[in-house]
């Protein structure tokens, strides 16, 4: 997989992203860290691993996930998160699906798949964004804000992604329907994350989500008729 970066965004995980480094150790991908430079306590933990430190500009999830990747070399690209909550080897599942796609997503809620970290809340707003994903755009995801995702580099620099916050997770998959890209969707087991809670306001980035996939409807709207 030396053609695979993989992009951790990080933001005060000091005590989790060591362990999920060192988990990562015999893989041949190459690994990105992208944190806020002001970010101390991070970028001391991981000072004596050899992995490569990308600096946002801005502030935000999705600020972290796009710069990382439109700054991305190889062929492809994988978003990994520092909690410790992925499971490592679902990689090598995504990259050989990814011959074939545009795009490789993981969910939590399909046979053979679960979590140990989601919550009722969490629970809820996924299968609400996912169904409203399916109403609205067609999308066959049942996971949309789950971002263990791996996808073209170049796939992805083409849909020109805004979204400095939590909206990136449905304006990605939105933007690569109405692109008409190929995707496939693989379950996958949440672990426990090591450290830390949960960076989601539940209710404040749930709203925000939910107009940007309006948002993004009536733009589809005007696509289709052109």
């Amino acid at each position: 997989m030396n053609d695979l970066t993989l992009i951790i965004p990080a933001k005060d995980e000091s005590d989790s992203l060591p362990q999920v480094l060192d988990s990562l150790k015999n893989l041949t991908c190459k690994i990105k860290v992208s944190l806020q430079i002001d970010d101390q306590a991070t970028i001391d933990s991981i000072n004596d691993k050899n992995i490569e430190i990308f600096y946002q500009s801005g502030k935000g999830y999705g600020n972290s996930l796009k710069e990382a990747i439109n700054d991305c070399k190889t062929k492809y690209f994988c978003i990994f998160n520092a909690d410790g909550s992925f499971e490592h080897m679902d990689l090598f599942k995504m990259y050989e699906l990814l011959k074939e796609n545009d795009f490789v997503y993981t969910t939590r809620y399909e046979t053979g798949a679960g979590s140990e970290d989601d919550t009722i809340i969490t629970y809820i707003g996924n299968k609400f964004f996912s169904k409203l994903g399916n109403i609205l755009f067609s999308l066959k995801i049942s996971d949309i804000l789950y971002t263990y995702l791996m996808g073209r580099t170049s796939s992805f620099k083409s849909l020109q992604i805004k979204s400095n916050d939590f909206r990136f997770c449905v304006e990605l998959p939105i933007k690569m329907q109405i692109s008409l890209m190929k995707y496939k969707c693989l379950p996958s087991y949440e672990k426990k994350r090591i450290a830390g809670k949960k960076k989601v306001n539940a209710f404040k980035d749930g709203f925000l989500i939910l107009i940007e996939m309006l948002k993004l409807f009536f733009y589809f709207k005007v696509f289709q008729k052109k």
